[in-house]
């Protein structure tokens, strides 16, 4: 199932270690900036097989603005039909906008 998660709950999240956050974007585009503890998967490199351990923690996807880390929401989800994963509403350029650093 897909749900949204907004750059508000993604930095609790992240404080308390209970996300995988996996970046969609590509490498040109991570260089520019990253959310601190993402792991980087092109979208085009996207598969359940390839997602760390996610027990017990929430998956979200992000990318720039939402849409590409919405379609892996959706390849992912065609692969694990069970699966609960996130999409972050308004990506990067969001949590940007909300105060939130990016690493370099």
């Amino acid at each position: 199932m897909i749900k949204s998660a907004s750059v508000n709950e993604l930095n609790e999240w992240l404080k308390t270690g209970n996300v995988v956050l996996i970046d969609v974007r590509e490498e040109n585009e991570w260089a520019q900036g990253y959310i601190e503890g993402a792991v980087l998967m092109p979208l085009a490199t996207v598969s359940a097989d390839k997602i760390p351990p996610v027990a017990g923690k929430k998956l979200v996807m992000q990318c720039r603005s939402g849409g590409r880390s919405r379609a892996a929401c959706g390849i992912l989800t065609k692969e694990v039909t069970d699966l609960e994963v996130y999409n972050l509403e308004g990506g990067i350029l969001a949590w940007q906008q909300s105060g939130y650093e990016v690493q370099k």
